[in-house]
């Protein structure tokens, strides 16, 4: 069978095909489920059709992960390191391909979705590294005789549920890291991405069978919500790491630690810019653009509110409504296209919603606010002057609407930007040493990424990514975030065959 479009015959050199089965379970791909459609939200058109996973390819999936797990984690984990070297190869052999797809399934634009998969490619080269690094340390004892080690080793399996906005960016800050710390891997796939899932797999999936290892190592789901649960229920699972809403996230929290299992969670943003009146204006306004409209708004780290010192409010707000209407909207592959589209017809719909209930409060929408007429998800970039004690202003509207306010003093500025419930990236643009080191200090922001001058999105592998308050508190990633995907352990080894005191007792 062949693909419907001709421009979508390019998927058959990646490992798809117009009709296939969506769970890779105990080294091969089956699938008893529902079949669903993969849809192109340039034009809501089929792109393929899937077949998802049962609560039985669930079980049989698990069961030899678990098995799996025994051999993975005897494996040296520089040896572990060589797999996970050889799947960003294989990676970087079809990145392009792989770029393309992603844009075409979830909708951002071409160079974005070329940079995200070249994001799993760096942390392969990462957890590479990394793999010769898992080091533990030496405590001093205070007993004579007596040496204190603290060694990590793996938790078994690694579960991880992944978004639609990065549907495989997210895996790789969580699968390298997880596979180096000799982790099996059990990967749920976002609903409306299922291509991007089993295209990564199946690369993922020809590493192991060449290196001879079991297929199970890395197991993977196209599902919805039932498999979601199975994996936040499943004791077999150490840590499940989810990246969605807050209101799912706490779900899944509340359920994998009711069986005393670890959660690590990437939740909603809310992020804010802040403009000082020293700030170079030029650098501030590009970055705005390409926070607040990148991904179509559908970033964690997108920038959603804008607070601007009162004295240059009116010149930055002026510029940045020009360079909005400069904005060229359309298909996510072609060339200069700024923004794409929105993942699907509902998320469309919530703008629209959005926009009503702002109108309803009278806030003054300065640019944009309507559905482009079309047969994908396209709207245009919206600027809404507000006040900061709006309720709308502390909820997360995940499209391209960027809420303004003005301040009037840097407390206050932090004030706002601290106001809201989530907390994950936050940036100032000020060329104030005052102003910069109070914003990264106790009294700053309250945010996991704080920025100087640059936008709130575009992280980098090498730092710890995640957030605080109803982001979650999960990191992943950089720094010692591989700390999360194996248990510690305190060792005491008495060497000299000291004996403990015990006065008055008699051991013969």
């Amino acid at each position: 069978m062949e693909f419907a479009k001709q421009e979508y015959e390019f998927l058959s050199e990646i490992g798809l095909s117009p009709e296939t089965p969506g769970c890779f379970v105990n080294g091969k791909w089956k699938a008893h489920g529902p079949t669903v459609s993969s849809i192109n939200p340039a034009n809501n058109q089929k792109i393929a059709t899937v077949v998802e996973a049962s609560l039985e390819d669930y079980e049989e999936g698990m069961k030899a992960c678990s098995e799996a797990s025994k051999i993975w984690m005897e494996l040296p984990a520089p040896k572990r390191g060589e797999v996970v070297r050889q799947i960003g190869d294989a990676l970087r052999e079809k990145l392009h391909h792989l770029g393309r797809l992603l844009s075409i399934e979830m909708g951002k634009i071409l160079p974005e979705g070329i940079g995200e998969v070249q994001e799993v490619i760096d942390m392969c080269d990462f957890a590479v590294g990394l793999s010769r690094q898992l080091n533990g340390s030496v405590i001093p004892s205070e007993r004579p005789n007596h040496m204190m080690l603290e060694t990590w080793n793996p938790l078994g399996v690694v579960g991880v549920i992944t978004a639609f906005n990065f549907p495989c960016a997210v895996l790789g800050w969580n699968a390298c890291i997880a596979l180096v710390c000799g982790n099996c891997v059990v990967w749920k796939g976002a609903p409306t991405t299922p291509l991007i899932t089993i295209a990564i797999t199946k690369l993922v999936s020809e590493v192991f069978e060449r290196n001879k290892l079991p297929g199970a190592i890395f197991t993977s789901f196209c599902g919805g919500a039932e498999i979601g649960q199975a994996i936040a229920k499943d004791p077999r699972i150490s840590l499940v790491s989810f990246t969605g809403s807050t209101k799912v996230g706490l779900m899944v929290q509340q359920t994998v630690h009711q069986r005393f299992g670890k959660c690590l969670l990437e939740l909603s943003g809310n992020n804010a810019i802040i403009i000082m009146d020293d700030a170079d204006i030029k650098l501030a306004v590009r970055s705005v653009l390409f926070a607040a409209v990148g991904t179509a708004g559908q970033r964690c780290t997108t920038c959603r509110r804008l607070l601007i010192h009162e004295s240059i409010y009116q010149t930055v707000l002026d510029q940045l409504v020009d360079v909005y209407k400069q904005v060229k909207i359309g298909d996510p592959l072609e060339k200069g296209t700024l923004l794409g589209p929105l993942h699907t017809p509902e998320s469309r719909k919530n703008f629209e919603k959005g926009i009503e209930n702002i109108k309803s409060q009278a806030w003054k929408i300065l640019t944009g606010g309507s559905v482009i007429e079309s047969e994908g998800n396209f709207v245009q970039p919206t600027i809404v002057e507000i006040s900061p004690t709006a309720d709308i202003v502390k909820e997360e509207l995940f499209a391209p609407v960027l809420y303004v306010m003005k301040f009037q003093t840097f407390e206050e500025a932090v004030k706002i930007n601290n106001s809201v419930p989530q907390g994950l990236s936050s940036s100032i643009f000020t060329r104030s040493p005052e102003n910069i080191f109070k914003w990264l200090g106790p009294h700053g922001s309250d945010t996991g990424i704080v920025n100087v001058n640059i936008p709130t999105n575009g992280a980098e592998i090498g730092g710890a990514f995640g957030g605080e308050k109803a982001t979650g508190g999960g990191r992943e990633a950089g720094s010692d975030s591989w700390k999360q995907y194996m248990r510690r352990s305190t060792c005491t080894i008495n060497y000299g065959n000291e004996l403990p005191l015990a006065q008055g007792i008699n051991f013969g």
